[in-house]
């Protein structure tokens, strides 16, 4: 059993639960969203494996996970990149947090608090492949374009987080393209 975080609109924890029973409840849950970028800017992207219980099969962001219980947002972070795609997070930054909802599957919903991180990355993607079916690096302005001209082959959160993220690497200095 794998439980998450319950949490209010202002991320207070206010208890756990299956992350099963969470996702076909709706219940508000904290969960991490990571874009890592490889050294020249391009933006690591994957596809959810098949046997994932929820959105097997769509791209999205390089990892997401759920905090574990005690575990802060960045460890998550750190982690999930880790597991996900076999990489170390470089000068891992939060972005941001956004709340939403979306049905992912016939009967399951996402509604979770999000912390938002962008990253660079060390190493050759390495994925774990009950994680991930494949993977491509993305010119960010292509995979901004790409959420919004074609969101069915994405996970919800990936086509909700693009315009944020793209936003943020530029207010960061982290695109040249303006």
């Amino acid at each position: 059993m794998t439980d998450v975080v319950l949490v209010d609109a202002d991320d207070r924890e206010v208890g756990r639960a299956d992350k099963h029973e969470a996702h076909r409840t709706g219940a508000l849950h904290r969960a991490v969203s990571v874009f890592a970028f490889d050294g020249a800017g391009r933006l690591l992207v994957q596809q959810r494996a098949e046997a994932k219980y929820h959105s097997a099969g769509l791209w999205s962001n390089s990892a997401c996970t759920h905090p574990r219980p005690g575990e802060s947002a960045e460890d998550a972070a750190r982690r999930c990149l880790a597991e996900e795609m076999g990489l170390r997070a470089v000068g891992l930054e939060k972005a941001f947090t956004l709340v939403y909802r979306a049905a992912v599957t016939p009967g399951l919903i996402e509604h979770e608090f999000d912390h938002v991180f962008v990253s660079t990355y060390a190493g050759e993607p390495a994925p774990a492949p009950h994680e991930v079916s494949a993977w491509r690096l993305d010119d960010l302005d292509a995979f901004v374009s790409s959420t919004r001209g074609h969101p069915e082959i994405w996970t919800p959160w990936c086509v909700l987080l693009a315009d944020r993220v793209r936003l943020f690497r530029r207010q960061a200095g982290g695109s040249d393209k303006q």
